[in-house]
């Protein structure tokens, strides 16, 4: 009976799936070996497609005359730098007493690509190819994913998405980097004065640049309005009230055109009109014309994926998508969480029958503790498949990442930060079986004969889920305790006693008016990018969506992926196309950046385009899915690039460009 080889990804994936076989493993250089069992990894990638001077000497040389440069059949060669844990691995996959080869590397399209790679450059011929499809590295999962491994032929599809999404960053890449270069980067690198510039262009980091720099200009161009609102202040039993004027039908002031909003003016002279007409009114009383009383219900958020958790450790911890993932991932391979680089948000009705170990194993968290043992006591995990929580069609790889229940003895060795983002997901997750929180609303209307005021009150009547989300690391806060006093809101906030004031208030009533005031505001200009909400408008298809529960019912294929959009952001800040501020984590464009995007618009401006992007991306997903072929998805993306080229070779716009880099370039007077 032949022997099976185990391939992971990294040693340090290796080493886990060693623990798990509980084989007497020998070690040897780059790999393991037992009686029954080989154990070898890559390191990353092994093999990466060849430069185009591979194919020709001629392609070294950047000229137009050789693009666009797309290969009939493309090659690939061995990173120089990992050639011997290559040659290794090449050699354990053709010998002739392994007979099964178990394919282990990351669970996902990137970790299939990484193996495709080295079997083809290894040639290997004549073995069962298994795949393990891991969702974490405990033991119980690791033994579970090869127990259950499948024939690799059945990942072919998501093999060949992988193959088309290297081919196609690979060409975008070299054709539009060396065509935009050619074409304008004398131009360019004239006006920065530098000695030469080369314009990177990529298939999703051109459209994120795109997508800073359109912000930063709608941000400059925002022309801030002045408003102002009319308050009155009325007194019930010693409560003070706070109402709102707004223009409702039956106003002197609805619908006409000094109005801003209906409920500011444009011009304070005219808020100071309706304070004097109010003012000669008598008696100074407002008339309760209705009250309104409601239960609003707040679910618990749905799980964290990758997008959800980069964005809110940024906020939290104001640390960089690329630094967050660093992090899920240490915790992933010290057994902590399950896989990090998911998209989903829910979780899957295999796992949803198990979910009481990974909660039972919580009680060894002192600060969590308390909610582990109640959620076990009352039993509540057992409803959790009936919940938007869990739910099979929206996951396509892997479910959301929550935490194992073990591994709990490396949290004497985590960095602070580390253990921040540990305690977020295990909050997040133990939160979903809790119920919502629940508040008390009262709304009221108030008149003062053709005039409307309004009020509203809202106090936490049972935190539900809440209660779970103390994090350690933030001061104490009741969720929507402060006041709203936006342009919007006249809402405020209390607790149970407020309440029951207000609950004495009927309608008939009248409330003395004791006085008036106009309080001014402006119109707010978009907000800055901040790094987290930059990975969340990339997996929304150029969409910032705030809001948490829309963001999970529009969801898409994005621009990129959870595995790549950190990485795409960080290049864009390493080449200088962004600026990122590692306190605040807000990003802003550069002069360099701002000019490459006047010039990719002038020239190939469907690249700025994120639906566009988002398509490219969904198109690799039909291919994983087998709805579209390999073919099919290649004809299409050859016809994007002879087309594009083929029409910025005919154009003869530099002065224009030149002209728009002048418009910019006030803007960055202390760059240049």
């Amino acid at each position: 009976m032949g022997k099976s080889l185990y391939i992971a990804e990294k040693p340090s994936v290796a080493r886990e799936f060693a623990k798990a076989l509980k084989e007497d493993m020998r070690t040897f250089d780059g790999y393991q070996e037992s009686e029954h069992a080989v154990i070898t990894w890559c390191v990353g990638h092994l093999v990466t497609m060849s430069y185009p001077e591979a194919y020709d000497m001629k392609f070294k040389k950047w000229s137009l005359a050789t693009l666009p440069f797309i290969p009939e059949t493309f090659k690939y060669e061995v990173i120089p730098g990992v050639s011997k844990q290559f040659k290794i691995v090449s050699n354990l996959l053709n010998r002739s007493d392994v007979d099964t080869i178990y394919v282990c590397t990351d669970s996902g399209r990137e970790g299939e690509y990484i193996y495709r790679l080295v079997e083809q450059m290894a040639g290997v011929k004549g073995k069962d190819r298994r795949r393990v499809w891991i969702d974490s590295q405990t033991e119980e999962e690791i033994l579970r994913g090869i127990h259950e491994a499948k024939d690799l032929s059945e990942y072919d599809n998501l093999s060949e998405s992988a193959y088309l999404r290297a081919k196609e960053d690979y060409l975008m890449g070299i054709n539009f980097s060396r065509l935009l270069t050619l074409k304008y980067g004398n131009t360019l690198a004239g006006f920065l004065n530098q000695k030469y510039t080369v314009i990177s262009v990529g298939r999703v980091m051109t459209c994120v640049l795109g997508m800073v720099v359109r912000r930063e200009r709608e941000i400059r161009e925002f022309v801030k309005t002045p408003f102002y609102r009319v308050l009155n202040s009325m007194e019930f039993e010693g409560l003070t009230i706070e109402g709102e004027w707004r223009a409702v039908p039956g106003s002197k002031y609805f619908g006409t055109p000094k109005l801003y909003k209906e409920n500011g003016f444009r011009e304070k002279k005219d808020a100071q009109e309706l304070i004097n007409w109010m003012k000669s009114l008598e008696p100074q009383e407002a008339a309760v014309m209705s009250v309104e009383r409601k239960q609003e219900k707040k679910n618990p958020p749905l799980l964290y994926n990758l997008a959800e958790l980069q964005n809110d450790c940024s906020k939290l911890f104001k640390i960089s998508p690329d630094e967050t993932l660093r992090v899920v991932q240490e915790l992933y391979e010290k057994k902590m969480v399950t896989y990090p680089r998911t998209d989903a948000r829910v979780l899957s009705s295999a796992v949803a029958k198990e979910i009481s170990k990974n909660i039972s194993g919580l009680k060894g968290i002192n600060m969590v503790r308390p909610f582990a043992e109640e959620i076990l006591e009352k039993e509540s995990y057992k409803q959790i498949a009936k919940t938007r929580y869990v739910n099979d069609k929206m996951i396509t790889d892997h479910y959301a990442i929550i935490p194992t229940g073990q591994g709990l003895g490396a949290m004497r060795g985590l960095n602070p930060v580390s253990l921040k983002v540990y305690e977020t997901i295990v909050r997040r997750f133990l939160a979903i079986f809790y119920e919502p929180a629940i508040y008390k609303k009262v709304s009221l209307t108030m008149g003062m004969e053709t005039e409307r005021f309004f009020a509203s009150f809202k106090v936490l009547a049972d935190p539900g889920y809440l209660k779970v989300m103390e994090y350690s690391f933030r001061k104490k806060k009741t969720e929507d305790t402060t006041s709203q006093n936006d342009a919007d809101s006249n809402e405020k906030s209390g607790d149970a006693h407020l309440l029951e004031q207000i609950a004495k208030i009927k309608k008939g009533m009248t409330l003395p008016v004791k006085s008036y005031a106009i309080k001014e505001g402006e119109t707010s200009p978009p907000k800055r990018y901040n790094s987290g909400s930059m990975i969340l408008a990339m997996e929304n298809a150029g969409q910032l969506i705030e809001d948490e529960e829309l963001r999970a019912q529009i969801k898409g294929s994005g621009i990129g992926t959870s595995a790549t959009r950190a990485e795409i952001l960080k290049k864009l800040v390493n080449n200088k196309y962004l600026s990122l501020n590692k306190r605040t984590q807000i990003i802003t464009p550069t002069l360099q950046g701002e000019l490459i995007y006047d010039t990719v618009s002038a020239s190939i401006k469907s690249l700025l385009n994120p639906e566009l992007t988002a398509s490219w991306e969904k198109g690799l997903n039909y291919v994983a899915e087998g709805t579209i072929t390999p073919e099919e998805y290649m004809t299409k993306l050859t016809h994007f690039i002879q087309s594009r080229t083929s029409g910025v070779l005919g154009l003869r716009n530099q002065y224009i460009i030149k002209d728009s880099f002048e418009r910019v370039a006030p803007f960055y007077k202390k760059s240049r």
